[in-house]
């Protein structure tokens, strides 16, 4: 049977929350449904679903958004691993990450969560913290602007240019990990760009 991989992406739920820096993660995982032609269904671990494939013949990938808000989107995620029999390291996190440059795509495996309150309820849902995350740049807010705040602002119209670009490239780096492991997909993402 092929392996079985979960790809969460966290953000807040709701229509006010849609476009924020803070929902970067859940929008990659859409485009990563939408290359797939496959739309979310709702599951009992209060998340909504895709169930595809990397390729045809595998790994299937579950993908998948918390309808939690995202302080505390460790329950969904930990429920989804349990009911699909996926350990830690077939957990794909997809966040955002406020000290990454806008338009920069990082990966690792483990280590703190700098702050990330849905990484640490994540890491303290799985009892580890050792998952693979694709860290999706949003950068620092210019001035005194409070982080909290600008996390929960709307991307800005530069940024929303760029955006489409900065979704595809975390999309990629998602199936370059699933596909070919994750120094693979760190020697492509951290390369300066040419």
């Amino acid at each position: 049977m092929a392996e079985t991989w979960l790809v969460v992406g966290l953000g807040n739920p709701g229509p006010r929350y849609e476009l924020t820096r803070h929902n970067v993660g859940q929008l990659v995982v859409d485009v990563l449904a939408e290359r797939r032609g496959e739309g979310f269904k709702a599951h009992k671990a209060n998340a909504r679903v895709a169930e595809t494939w990397l390729r045809p013949g595998g790994p299937k990938i579950i993908l998948a958004k918390p309808n939690s808000f995202m302080n505390v989107s460790g329950g969904p995620v930990a429920g989804l691993a349990k009911f699909y029999g996926i350990e830690p390291d077939r957990i794909v996190v997809v966040h955002d990450e406020l000290d990454i440059p806008f338009d920069t795509v990082k990966l690792k495996i483990g280590g703190g969560h700098g702050g990330h309150n849905g990484v640490r309820d994540v890491a303290k849902a799985l009892d580890t913290a050792e998952f693979p995350r694709v860290r999706v740049g949003i950068g620092r807010p210019p001035g005194r602007q409070d982080a909290a705040d600008w996390v929960l602002d709307p991307f800005g119209a530069t940024e929303r240019q760029n955006l489409p670009i900065l979704l595809g490239d975390a999309a990629d780096a998602v199936e370059q990990l699933i596909g070919e492991g994750l120094l693979a997909a760190q020697q492509k993402h951290h390369a300066p760009r040419a």
